[in-house]
């Protein structure tokens, strides 16, 4: 199973991802994890990527797909894959294609911008250890303290109600125009992200004739 996923930022990808790696046994590759792998590794992209990071500058299309396909290359993808993060706009999308990395399907989690903007302004992160709360979905058992290790817990930038909303129209129009390049190829399937994990498991599940 090769496979690629689609969804606004806060729409769960990261925790669908993980439910599919352990039940398939195939990785996720993570664009951001890749990155900093072939940079500290130095490999020949890795180093071409880090000339773009330390300058401050976008990491170019053709370096990103350079560093997908070694990861592609390594053994544990032999058996099928996840990609999070990648690709992200058309170019890249046609650019895997052109290099030869094939999907079965792109999984698209399908979510209202209100109920990401909602979802995501409950997140709140440990700003000592980076553990992972949701007022709602996973409360920490003493409100504004992590049960780990007792740290205080934050908003982080990224989930301020203007920071989510400008992120979403980077979204809308980068990256949501692979819904149709994908359906195009017959390899769309979506399911609803407003609802708990577990339905939405099931659903990818289904989606994916698992």
């Amino acid at each position: 199973m090769k496979l690629i996923l689609l969804g606004a930022p806060g729409a769960g990808k990261g925790t669908q991802a993980e439910i599919l790696s352990r039940m398939c046994n195939i990785p996720t590759i993570s664009t951001g994890n890749m990155l900093r792998a072939a940079m500290k590794n130095g490999t020949p992209v890795g180093l071409k990527a880090k000339e773009y990071v330390d300058s401050g500058k976008l990491v170019p299309d053709d370096v990103i797909i350079g560093i997908v396909r070694e990861r592609l290359a390594e053994d544990d993808c032999k058996n099928g894959y996840i990609l999070d993060g990648v690709p992200r706009t058309i170019p890249q999308a046609k650019a895997l294609d052109e290099t030869g990395i094939d999907i079965d399907a792109a999984l698209s989690l399908e979510i209202s911008d209100e109920a990401i903007v909602e979802r995501m302004g409950g997140r709140r992160v440990c700003k000592n250890c980076g553990s992972t709360y949701h007022i709602v979905n996973i409360p920490p058992k003493v409100e504004g303290k992590c049960d780990s290790c007792g740290g205080d817990l934050i908003i982080r930038k990224d989930d301020m109600p203007e920071t989510v909303k400008e992120r979403l129209a980077v979204y809308h129009k980068e990256t949501e125009p692979l819904k149709v390049f994908y359906a195009e190829r017959g390899k769309l399937r979506t399911v609803d992200s407003d609802t708990t994990v577990e339905e939405m498991s099931k659903a990818a599940e289904k989606a994916l004739g698992l």
